[in-house]
């Protein structure tokens, strides 16, 4: 009698990391993500993270914001929880990492150990974000944002500087204080950084109208300092408002799929309806780690409520909000079949970049030539090429380097 098919549950329990491996093979692929392909891909990882020292911020910042950082307290009942500015109170969950979830948990603590990563999964180079230091904005006062980042702003410089053809940091920029963030645009640009990391929302919280936002034109001294700096500005996830609102069942899930990755449509909507783009042609934005399968609905949706509501739209623009995003904005993903399969159609392949998320879980590190070969045989091999990283090398300036 034959076995019955083992159950995903049964699998789970087996081995969780087994589907990461998995893929339906190359063979008809003139080259491959492979390391070992002697004609692989250039790749560049357009969303990568940090592995900060966890006592980086009490020892640099001025010490008048040491007792507001992120810290550990003891909660009502007992429990250890993260409390800070503007995040709840999360309980501290003590989970015993295995196997792989390990290895990601304690990776990429030096840029050695990431060198040597990458080369085992056949990145050429990354555009490196904050980690725990995605809790920099999350305040509203912009003058602790401004300092929570001008501290990652120094170590991630003397850290990656020295590496930056390949391991390539973003200067982040709390934008609330528009006069601040000005100087430290000036500054990090002088250091050498490739590009800019700003909140998907200037001011901490839930959507306020009484609030300023990127699309008003107050904003336009900063815009014109990108510009005149000439640095690519990037929007990571969960940076404008908690993206943990769910709690209980279902809740890592939920706060994932639509309370952190949903961020991201704003700051793409403000910069393609407002006239943003117009005033500042050589801007270039792009949203990280938000996936693509959203991107056509959203330009269509821009576009219809441009034309229908005509009425109502203001400014005139000279051209529909979906060809500002063509032209000027990009985006990043992992592992989004449904985004690729729209890309030729919707004409934005030039405007996708791959990842693998190092070191996160939700990631494709170690395994990326696998998921790769699971969902980019839509894609034919110029398109690859562009995706998996000559579009990332183009708007960051890496040089392409061929393989020996």
């Amino acid at each position: 009698m034959s076995e019955s098919p083992a159950t995903h549950k049964q699998l789970e329990q087996q081995n969780p990391w087994s589907w990461r491996s998995e893929t339906p093979g190359a063979n008809s692929w003139p080259r491959t993500a492979r390391a070992d392909d002697p004609s692989k891909y250039f790749m560049v990882s357009a969303d990568c993270h940090a592995n900060e020292p966890s006592t980086l911020w009490h020892e640099r910042i001025d010490k008048t914001y040491t007792e507001r950082l992120p810290r550990m307290q003891t909660g009502r009942d007992g429990a250890t929880v993260q409390a800070g500015e503007g995040f709840r109170p999360v309980r501290v969950r003590h989970i015993v990492f295995e196997g792989e979830d390990r290895e990601r948990n304690r990776a990429g603590r030096t840029p050695e150990e990431r060198l040597r990563d990458h080369a085992r999964d056949g990145i050429d180079a990354e555009l490196i974000f904050p980690n725990k230091g995605l809790s920099m904005w999350a305040t509203s006062d912009p003058l602790f944002a401004d300092a929570m980042c001008r501290v990652w702003n120094d170590w991630a410089w003397e850290t990656f500087g020295p590496y930056k053809e390949r391991l390539a940091p973003l200067g982040c920029i709390a934008t609330a204080n528009i006069e601040t963030a000005i100087s430290e645009i000036e500054r990090v640009a002088k250091l050498g950084f490739r590009g800019l990391t700003l909140p998907c929302k200037p001011i901490w919280g839930p959507p306020d109208h009484e609030q300023s936002n990127y699309n008003l034109p107050e904003y336009d001294p900063l815009w014109a300092a990108i510009q005149n700096v000439d640095l690519p500005i990037t929007f990571h996830i969960a940076t404008g408002r908690d993206p943990r609102t769910s709690r209980g069942n279902g809740g890592a899930v939920i706060n994932y799929a639509a309370h952190a990755l949903t961020q991201a449509i704003e700051p793409v909507a403000n910069l393609c309806s407002s006239g943003v783009l117009e005033r500042f042609p050589k801007l270039r934005f792009g949203t990280i780690e938000a996936g693509i399968g959203w991107l056509p609905w959203t330009l269509d949706a821009m576009d219809e409520a441009y034309k229908k509501h005509h009425m109502y739209a203001r400014p005139k623009l000279k051209n529909l909000p979906s060809e500002y995003f063509r032209a000027h904005g990009f985006a990043t993903f992992g592992e989004d079949p449904s985004g690729l399969a729209l890309a030729r159609e919707h004409r934005l392949v030039d405007n996708f970049m791959w990842a693998n998320d190092y070191p996160h879980h939700e990631g494709t590190w170690p395994h990326s030539a696998a998921a790769i070969e699971r969902t980019m045989g839509m894609l034919n091999d110029n398109e690859r090429a562009k995706v998996l990283g000559l579009n990332a090398a183009r708007i960051f300036g890496f040089e392409v380097r061929e393989r020996n």
